[in-house]
């Protein structure tokens, strides 16, 4: 069955500083939440998709990987000694169990299903809670970015309407892209990962389209040449490198940005926030497509 996009993980060392950059880009940013594991987030929703801002803020809390435990703890720290920005591309699930089965099977991940749950909060302050089964995969040539599935199991007290009004006027997720120097030896990845098996080949690399957004892997000079920054640190292999939005109004966006003071350059008709300025991920506001 194909997945749609659910959330993308973007780590950064001060979970403030990275709060505070969306806000001022206009993003409505969730409340600070705090994991059993160590890691701490806020969420920045859009229908059916979020952002996840996450930094390492209790590492004495962070469980060791151990076999066929992915510790999220773990690579998150470890991913932040590194860099900052993209670390983890997330798929909606339906079943986590069946998602688990399924990329053994597929030979991209031999994890157990990952469940917790945690308290949230509603724009008038009530306390709901929130609860999860996570399925982990692994693309062998990109160790530096994380994937799994995330079946929700109250779906009605995680999204909510007044989280997803955003006054830069984004109204949702378009996809996004992965840069890798040989895209095509990520194809078997990208075709289990997302269970879509129309992949698409081009000369600037390979995509999918999925239920919601979709996943682009591009060469570097592709990526250069068409978002207009550098591509991430590719001695290790593949990364996550950008967010596309869908933006429906440019001048309100350049707008709010100014106003933010935060720096944007226009590259083949969108707005790019580059890597430097978005804390090692690169932003990318793309007007409506035309149905």
């Amino acid at each position: 069955m194909p997945r749609g996009l659910d959330h993308i993980v973007h780590a950064a060392r001060d979970l403030d500083a990275e709060a505070d950059f969306y806000r001022r880009a206009g993003f409505t940013v969730g409340a600070h939440n705090r994991h059993p594991w160590g890691t701490h987030n806020h969420i920045v929703q859009f229908p059916g998709f979020f952002i996840e801002l996450l930094n390492v803020g209790q590492p004495e809390l962070i469980v060791p990987p151990a076999p066929r435990l992915f510790s999220f703890g773990d690579f998150a720290r470890g991913f932040l000694a590194r860099e900052e920005g993209l670390a983890m591309l997330v798929l909606e699930g339906s079943g986590a169990a069946a998602d688990a089965e399924a990329f053994r099977r597929e030979g991209i991940g031999d994890f157990q299903v990952f469940d917790f749950e945690r308290e949230a909060k509603r724009p008038d302050g009530s306390v709901v809670k929130v609860a999860f089964s996570l399925a982990f995969a692994t693309d062998e040539q990109a160790p530096d970015a994380g994937f799994f599935t995330c079946q929700q199991h109250y779906p009605e007290n995680f999204w909510n309407p007044a989280f997803q009004d955003h006054s830069n006027g984004v109204t949702g997720i378009a996809g996004i892209t992965m840069v890798a120097e040989q895209p095509e030896t990520h194809r078997h990845f990208l075709a289990a990962f997302t269970g879509v098996n129309d992949i698409k080949s081009s000369s600037r690399g390979i995509s999918v389209t999925t239920p919601r957004g979709d996943v682009q892997i591009m060469s570097p000079p592709a990526y250069r040449m068409l978002i207009g920054t550098k591509e991430p640190d590719l001695a290790r292999g593949g990364r996550l490198a950008a967010i596309r939005f869908v933006a429906s109004d440019k001048a309100k966006l350049l707008s709010v940005l100014a106003k933010g003071g935060i720096v944007a350059i226009e590259r083949n008709g969108n707005v790019v926030v580059p890597p430097d300025v978005a804390f090692g991920a690169t932003l990318v506001f793309e007007p409506p497509r035309a149905s």
